[in-house]
């Protein structure tokens, strides 16, 4: 005899035809790690790692100091922003030396200094390529930072929020790997990526940390089945985003966790957002009155679609 199945959600008691590994009502489809996207979309980096113990960073309290002492390291200086920084509006800095040459680290004493702090960090990790990495101590160990604008993906973000903020840098901005970078992305590739249906997708198939959402390239991002829109659907959503954009920036005397907290989202930023959610919704064909669950069960039908497709070719 077969019990009645339910997903018990708080207080609700949700009865379920079958509930699958990801916890929902629908298919038992498993969604795997891809080095590459499924579908024909920009490819998603991690941003650049350092591993320098900290020595080729400079925290916002010590930016102007360090600034006055050694004037001529302003070149060389860089915005740098990883989850923290972009949501909670936070600044902090870097030394971001690959144009410079050795001497002109040489005449640089505090530069200099910070560089061989590197060097010497790097010869006590235990990693071998980390030690290796400490003849060249003034880069970053991985360097992944775009030549072109880019769309800049918090790697971890609140599970309170609706949307994980997102959004674009120059390449000026150096992205750490605390976040990651959609180089060559444009307005309808952020309008989809902000869609509460990419979002449903993340909430469900994406890593956790402690309770935040983390999004990673390889699962949540590669695997996300893209709809082809319409020529008028392209537009549509570009200039939706752009709206977005034009938003966030009235509201410039709050940061973007602000913004997206569900308490204290501005209604207008809302709206628009509910604009574009709607529109993504009818692309996939999917009904207005469906809950993420129902569209969940959708995205990984077409997701096994796509992956045997890729898998034969």
């Amino acid at each position: 005899m077969s019990r009645q199945k339910l997903i018990i959600d708080g207080k609700k008691k949700i009865p379920a035809t079958n509930i699958n590994g990801y916890l929902i009502d629908g298919p038992n489809i498993e969604v795997e790690s891809r080095a590459t996207p499924l579908c024909d979309v920009p490819p998603m980096n991690k941003g650049s790692q350092p591993t320098d113990g900290g020595f080729l960073i400079i925290e916002s309290k010590d930016y102007e100091e360090f600034l006055e002492r050694e004037p001529r390291a302003e070149k060389f200086i860089r915005r740098y922003v990883g989850a923290e920084e972009y949501i909670n509006g936070k600044l902090r800095w870097c030394l971001w030396l690959v144009d410079a040459t050795p001497e002109e680290i040489k005449s640089m004493p505090l530069v200099a200094a910070r560089v061989d702090a590197v060097r010497q960090y790097r010869l006590t990790c235990k990693s071998r390529q980390t030690q290796r990495d400490a003849a060249r101590p003034a880069l970053f160990q991985s360097i992944r930072q775009p030549s072109t604008e880019y769309i800049i993906v918090p790697r971890v973000s609140s599970e309170r929020r609706k949307y994980v903020p997102m959004g674009f840098l120059t390449p000026d901005v150096i992205a750490s790997d605390a976040a990651s970078v959609i180089p060559n992305a444009n307005l309808f590739h952020f309008a989809m990526l902000e869609s509460i249906v990419h979002m449903a997708w993340m909430r469900v198939v994406c890593g956790r940390l402690e309770i935040s959402y983390r999004y990673s390239g390889t699962i949540v991002y590669n695997n996300f089945p893209w709809i082809t829109p319409t020529v008028q659907q392209y537009l549509q959503l570009s200039s939706l985003a752009e709206i977005i954009l034009e938003i966030r920036d009235e509201h410039d005397d709050m940061t973007l966790a602000q913004m997206y907290n569900p308490e204290s989202m501005p209604d207008d930023l809302r709206d628009v957002h509910d604009q574009i959610d709607r529109l993504v919704m009818s692309m996939y064909g999917f009904d207005e009155s469906w809950t993420e669950a129902d569209m969940i069960g959708q995205l990984l039908l077409m997701y096994k679609e796509l992956a045997e497709c890729a898998g034969k070719n």
